[in-house]
């Protein structure tokens, strides 16, 4: 099969999307198909083409979000090479320029379209709006929203029961949507994979201490991700145990922010920022920790909950559907509504290392259920399925064409 991934970003870029979209690409070459992407070129304003990996950088606009592109919804020199792969299948992973190239594409030439629909807007529209236009805006992002996913893709993916009830319950979506979690590279997590040598280096270079008990945050330095209420209960943490240390890995537009708060409330000892970090680094950081700690309620899914529970690290995550459709609680996992049960939960296994033990070897096993294989065969299932319905389509279309003539001559 040849099959045609769209999406805004991909590698060298970093994020939890394009670890998916790099994962499900080499879990499908590896069952032998042929995987081409399209996507922004976030280095320069230059059109390329990787033959030997078939990537495809459409030259775009930077948008001063993050490292994201504005590109043309239709660059026509893209248009010639994407048709030479005569692709049986194209799967966008976006909603904005590049999904809305791979919508005209698609209908242009027929191709049945899959979309992963993979956040929820709704969840971000008052860090753009600030509570002014709040309703409108959410009446706009659901209109947009039903439009692109109900009236072009054939077939949509969703990670979570949470987005399934947002287009079943909510927008009224008709179509099939499939409920597929995202999946990513265990093995890569997996401690047997980790070099101690390197890990000793990590520790050494972060200043740590054997007796520190390690609090991982894993993710984009935003408002969003409420960070802020892990810097804020870490202090209490630290009042009864001066050893809790709090590391968070990545950046954002807020890290300098973050990093003023810890200090104005004088735990800069015990809160590491390190910055963005190389993918290949990415498992070594959660290897140095002992609990996985989030307490965001925006995401749809949470790849860094995964990754940590490959890496044997028990999550304790905010109370919130994209997380309790991943953590069995108390089995292989803990969650949290207010601060004070998340200050509990961090003391509970603190106190408790046969617990912590038990949680550990619990989060390992439920990880191997989200591995690259088990993902890429699901999605495969829905290619199949959409490219039978867009033939099925087509027949009809066809049979529909025949009797219209019929009945003109007659």
């Amino acid at each position: 099969m040849r099959i045609g991934i769209f999406s805004e970003a991909y590698t060298p870029y970093i994020s939890g999307l394009v670890t998916s979209e790099v994962m499900l690409k080499k879990a499908l070459e590896k069952q032998g198909h042929e995987v081409y992407v399209v996507t922004a070129n976030l280095e320069s304003f230059k059109y390329e083409y990787d033959e030997k990996e078939r990537i495809l950088k459409v030259p775009g606009i930077p948008t001063g979000i993050y490292d994201s592109r504005f590109t043309s919804i239709y660059p026509v020199r893209a248009v010639n090479k994407i048709k030479s792969w005569k692709l049986d299948v194209i799967h966008s992973q976006t909603e904005f320029a590049i999904g809305t190239f791979a919508r005209i594409l698609a209908k242009q030439y027929n191709i049945p379209l899959v979309h992963t629909y993979h956040t929820m807007y709704e969840d971000y529209i008052y860090y753009i709006t600030k509570g002014y236009f709040d309703k409108s805006s959410k009446k706009l992002i659901e209109y947009l929203t039903k439009f692109y996913c109900d009236t072009t893709a054939t077939e949509l993916i969703v990670p979570t029961n949470k987005i399934y009830k947002l287009f079943k319950e909510k927008y009224k979506f008709e179509k099939n949507i499939n409920i597929i979690p995202t999946g990513i590279e265990v093995e890569r997590f997996y401690k047997e994979n980790i070099d101690q040598k390197k890990l000793q280096e990590l520790k050494k270079y972060l200043k740590l201490d054997k007796n520190d008990f390690i609090l991982l945050f894993v993710g984009r330095l935003a408002e969003e991700k409420n960070i802020e209420f892990l810097i804020k209960n870490h202090k209490e943490l630290v009042k009864k145990h001066k050893n809790i240390k709090l590391i968070i890995v990545g950046d954002g537009p807020d890290k300098e922010k973050y990093e003023e708060y810890s200090k104005s409330l004088n735990i800069e000892n015990n809160v590491i920022f390190t910055g963005k970090t190389k993918w290949e680094d990415t498992p070594y950081y959660y290897h140095i920790a002992n609990v996985f700690t989030t307490a965001s309620k925006t995401e749809t899914q949470g790849l860094t909950v995964i990754e940590a529970m490959a890496s044997n690290i028990v999550p304790v995550c905010m109370k919130d559907e994209a997380f309790q459709s991943m953590i069995d609680e108390e089995l292989d996992g803990l969650l949290f509504e207010t601060e004070e049960e998340y200050r509990n939960q961090i003391l509970r296994l603190y106190k408790n290392k046969k617990e912590l033990e038990k949680f550990d070897k619990q989060a390992r096993i439920k990880s191997d259920t989200y591995s690259s294989k088990y993902y890429a065969e699901r999605v495969l299932a829905v290619y199949k399925r959409a490219i039978k319905e867009k033939q099925e389509e087509n027949r009809f279309g066809l049979i529909s064409k025949i009797v219209k003539n019929i009945k003109e001559k007659f």
